[in-house]
C-alpha cells in the first residue's frame, strides 16, 4: 500500500503542478512575451511547441504529429505505467520511472487538449542556454538523470518501493 501512495502521489505531484505552472502561463502571458531574471539566468516566456523535444517534428503534417505524439506517445506511456505497478523495482527506479512518466503524461495532457505543449521556461548564462521547457520536461530529464546514476544505487534489496 506504501509503494502505491508513493508513486501515486510523485505522479500526482508532477503532473499537478506542470499542468498549474502552464495554466498560469497561458493565462498571464501571450505567446512570445516574457520576463528575465536573475541578469537573465532565468528566464520565463510563453511558447507553444507542436512538436517534442526542442521543437523536433513541429513541421511535420498534423495528422502525422497526432499519431506520432499522441497516440503512440499516449501507448507508450500506457505501457510504462502498467509496467511501473507490475514490477516490484527498487525505489529509486521505480521514482525515476515516475517522474518520466509523470512528465509524458503531463505533455500528453497539453497536446490532446490544445495540439500543443505549452513552453515557458530557459535557464542559463551569458551565450550558454537551455532550450525553452516546461517542469514535464524537467521531470522527464530528472527521471532519465536517475537512471543513469551508478547500477549500484538501484540494486534490489528490502526497501523497495
Amino acid at each position: 500500500m506504501t509503494r502505491l501512495f508513493l508513486i501515486a502521489f510523485l505522479f500526482i505531484t508532477v503532473v499537478g503542478c506542470d499542468q498549474a505552472s502552464k495554466s498560469l502561463v497561458r493565462e498571464t502571458l501571450s505567446v512570445g512575451q516574457g520576463y528575465s531574471y536573475l541578469f537573465d539566468t532565468l528566464r520565463i516566456e510563453h511558447a507553444q511547441n507542436p512538436g517534442a523535444f526542442l521543437n523536433l517534428g513541429a513541421s511535420l503534417p498534423p495528422v502525422w504529429r497526432y499519431w506520432i505524439f499522441n497516440i503512440s506517445v499516449g501507448v507508450f506511456l500506457l505501457g510504462l505505467a502498467v509496467f511501473i505497478y507490475a514490477q516490484r523495482l527498487a525505489w529509486l527506479t521505480t521514482a525515476a520511472l515516475v517522474l518520466f512518466l509523470a512528465g509524458g503524461v503531463g505533455n500528453l495532457i497539453d497536446r490532446f487538449r490544445f495540439g500543443f505543449v505549452t513552453d515557458f521556461l530557459i535557464v542559463g548564462y551569458g551565450p550558454l542556454k537551455t532550450g525553452i521547457f516546461n517542469v514535464a520536461d524537467f521531470a522527464i530529464v530528472l527521471g532519465v538523470l536517475l537512471m543513469l546514476l551508478p547500477a549500484s544505487l538501484f540494486r534490489r534489496n528490502d526497501d523497495l518501493l
